[in-house]
């Protein structure tokens, strides 16, 4: 995990407006979020596993799950996800059903090595969405 400085860090918008400017640029949300917490996934490439652009953001108003929540951006960050290229030899025989395999594959290392490439494309997508920020307010 690599921190990405950003002047957006610690400002507050209504969650709506945020999807409204991040989502036609390729983000996403992360399916890993809470009632007070989530984060804005750009999925930058798929080499090796998966590298993303995360940006983390916090209720302040509301709930997340509530019409007109608004949120405050935390520091941004690249985030790489590698997985196993086998299948998973820990089979949960709860979900693996009857076959006995598993398909939902244990990660490799969740917070993998970030190769210095991605660092410089998180930083360049940062500034492009700062901007896009600083003409939609």
């Amino acid at each position: 995990m690599i921190p990405i400085q950003s002047n957006l860090e610690g400002r507050t918008y209504a969650l709506y407006k945020l999807e409204e400017i991040m989502k036609p640029l390729g983000y996403s949300i992360g399916g890993n979020w809470d009632y007070d917490k989530g984060c804005f996934d750009y999925k930058i490439d798929e080499e090796d596993g998966y590298q993303f652009l995360r940006v983390p953001f916090t209720a302040v108003d509301g709930e997340l799950d509530v019409p007109g929540v608004v949120v405050r951006l935390e520091t941004p960050y690249i985030l790489s996800h590698v997985y196993q290229d086998e299948l998973d030899d820990n089979v949960n025989t709860l979900t693996a059903g009857t076959s006995g395999m598993d398909q939902f594959a244990e990660p490799k290392d969740p917070d993998g090595d970030v190769k210095r490439k991605y660092i410089n494309i998180g930083k360049v997508l940062m500034r492009e969405l700062e901007r896009h920020f600083i003409n939609g307010e």
